[in-house]
């Protein structure tokens, strides 16, 4: 058995919500793995869900917002030491309500470009240099 069939595979989902030119980050809380990075709102599939199910979830019990998922993105895949993380993002906009950082983290409305002034996790940089490609 090689190490990448005993790594966890695990399916996480984030939104790149925007308004007014921004977009929304947040901080990942201390006592977490990778606290203090930034990253884009979302989180862990569960099993029986779909991804934009688990968006719209995850979304909700972080932020407290509806979003509306425009279109997917980008899928990034990463390989940390204990598991193996791919990643959905998808393109949002708020339907109802204002971003209430329900977990206690940071939240910031960026610019595409800011987002380079961010220490974020590997997978969401690759997101962060698809934004930026196309809209600087």
């Amino acid at each position: 058995m090689n190490d990448e069939t005993r790594k966890p595979r695990v399916h996480v989902t984030a939104g790149v919500i925007r308004r007014d030119g921004q977009i929304l980050i947040t901080r990942r809380p201390k006592g977490i793995h990778l606290s203090g990075f930034w990253e884009f709102p979302g989180g862990k599939q569960e099993p029986g869900e779909d991804l934009i199910e688990c968006l719209v979830r995850e979304i909700k019990e972080e932020l407290d917002i509806d979003i509306k998922i425009q279109k997917a993105l980008l899928t990034a895949h990463h390989k940390y030491d204990t598991k193996e993380v791919t990643i959905h993002f998808f393109d949002c906009t708020i339907l109802k309500g204002d971003p209430n950082p329900l977990e206690g983290q940071e939240m910031r409305w960026v610019t595409p470009g800011d987002l380079l002034n961010y220490t974020f996790p590997p997978p969401d940089r690759k997101m962060i240099d698809f934004l930026v490609s196309r809209e600087i």
